[in-house]
């Protein structure tokens, strides 16, 4: 029992009727200061409150990405967005890995709070914040070192092979800064803290923004950096952003600070570094495959010629915003889920399974209806030319859209046992569908209905992530793995 819940027990009269839940809710005012308990309350409230500022960040996150793109084309021109381009695939690798460590200390974090063991959770908190640090600064000393031995793996064309070294080199000095701000960030939503991310998001988002411009072309005494002056925007608005997100913390005294002796949770704990990387690892390698995936679709997409690749892309934009839902929606439930498995309340996971699943279907279902409707305007903002390469884009639209919905509902079963530490399971069925079913059916169904083999496929694929998911859901013996903070994870065979 941790110091918390021992303390809370003395202070409740001797004989007195209390429950475990009663003694729950009693303790959450003291524990969540500052954070949100995820383990009482209404579900379908609690959930929109928490997947809203979530959804909102990744929004952010995108148009961020978007509009610096538009800051590199038009100071510089299309060359040194392609430098970009190139540099981007590098640091999403990367962005990949930390993310997986962020998540799986999500875990750690939400079932301590669930318990109450708020020493738990700032072990784990402190032990992924001092692992990632050092890995990330080994990665940014050796990415910069490396640089052209990278690009030259990509083949990066040799009029942008310069312009993208400059931009690498400005975004690995910015990468540790970045990812720990990614990592509190996690640790916050862990703890059922949405809004303070939103708010540092909107601050790194606006300094990114704002300073791009200027140095890329220089403003008054700050000289014109180029296109590396795009990265070195995005350096500076992410570590003041940590900086900002850290002061905040202490400030407020939440619930995840530390002070004295608890600075030794920077040096990682190899136990609870174990579950946190045994999850970590394969919540990074699944971000790692859905990429992949998507490459290798692009390149049949090629083969179709230089309009259908242009309409493929354009809807391809589309579809990012699409999938938001989904991610903002499994974020929120792995949180809620958590902290409930914690607490031992499993009638909650299960009903906000179900609950997340409706909001679910209603937000993706409500966008792919919406783009459906207005697909030709929407396509026409970024094929300006019109004419063929809008009613191809027209019937991609048509057929791929659909196939996001039982994603997204496979998404949130994936969240809700991501929560209890399960991992390999939708990495399996991910990398089974979106690669071998995918391809499998593209090449069966190509000779016989040209492309429309190909946009059919993500249909057949993501029917099969759905039916794979919700067996594994309902006949798996996920929900019996325990996770003992202290000595690592215990696991049922078959995990």
């Amino acid at each position: 029992m941790s110091e918390n819940q021992t303390s809370l027990h003395e202070e409740v009269p001797e004989g007195a009727d209390i429950t475990s839940e009663e003694l729950a809710v009693a303790a959450a005012p003291r524990q969540f200061r500052g954070g949100r308990d995820l383990t009482t309350g209404p579900i379908f409230g609690t959930l929109v409150l928490f997947t809203l500022p979530t959804l909102i960040s990744n929004i952010l996150q995108s148009m961020n990405g978007s509009i610096n793109s538009i800051w590199v084309s038009h100071f510089l021109g299309e060359t040194a967005l392609a430098g970009t381009a190139n540099a981007n695939i590098i640091m999403m690798l990367m962005f990949s890995l930390i993310f997986g460590f962020g998540m799986a200390s999500n875990v750690v974090i939400g079932q301590s709070f669930g318990r109450g063991d708020l020493d738990t959770a700032r072990r784990g908190f402190g032990s992924a914040i001092g692992f990632c640090l050092g890995l990330s600064i080994l990665i940014a000393f050796a990415g910069y070192l490396w640089s052209d031995g990278i690009l030259g793996t990509l083949s990066t064309p040799p009029e942008v092979f310069k312009l993208a070294k400059a931009y690498l080199h400005y975004t690995f000095f910015g990468l540790p800064g970045l990812m720990m701000f990614i990592v509190v960030m996690m640790g916050l939503r862990g703890g059922g803290d949405a809004m303070t991310p939103l708010w540092f998001m909107m601050l790194s988002v606006v300094l990114d923004v704002g300073l791009n411009p200027v140095f890329i072309g220089g403003f008054g005494p700050i000289h014109a950096m180029g296109i590396g002056g795009s990265a070195f925007a995005s350096a500076i608005a992410g570590y003041v952003s940590l900086a900002a997100i850290v002061t905040y913390i202490y400030v407020r005294d939440l619930p995840l600070r530390l002070r004295g002796h608890e600075f030794a949770y920077l040096k990682p704990n190899w136990h609870l570094l174990r579950i946190i990387a045994g999850r970590g690892i394969p919540m990074g390698v699944q971000m790692v495959i859905m990429s992949l995936s998507t490459l290798v679709i692009i390149g049949f997409v090629n083969r179709e010629g230089t309009i259908t690749a242009a309409a493929y892309a354009a809807s391809q934009q589309l579809w990012g915003y699409i999938q938001m839902p989904a991610m903002a929606v499994g974020g929120a439930v792995s949180s809620m889920a958590a902290q409930n498995i914690g607490a031992n309340r499993w009638d909650r996971v299960e009903r906000t399974t179900g609950m997340a699943t409706l909001i679910n279907v209603a937000m993706t279902g409500g966008l792919i209806t919406l783009l459906l409707i207005f697909d030709r305007p929407i396509l026409g903002l970024f094929l300006d030319r019109g004419g063929e390469a809008i009613e191809i884009g027209r019937h991609i639209i048509q057929i791929v859209s659909w196939s996001y919905l039982p994603f997204s509902i496979a998404m949130v079963m994936f969240g809700t046992m991501r929560a209890n530490g399960i991992v390999l399971a939708p990495l399996i069925i991910l990398t089974a569908s979106l690669f071998f079913v995918r391809i499998g059916f593209y090449y069966v169904s190509y000779p016989l209905i040209g492309a429309n083999g190909l946009w059919a496929s993500f249909t057949v694929s993501t029917m099969v992530v759905l039916v794979l998911a919700w067996l594994y859901y309902r006949y798996g013996k996920w929900r019996e793995v325990k996770i003992d903070m202290a000595m690592g994870p215990v696991e049922m065979p078959g995990h």
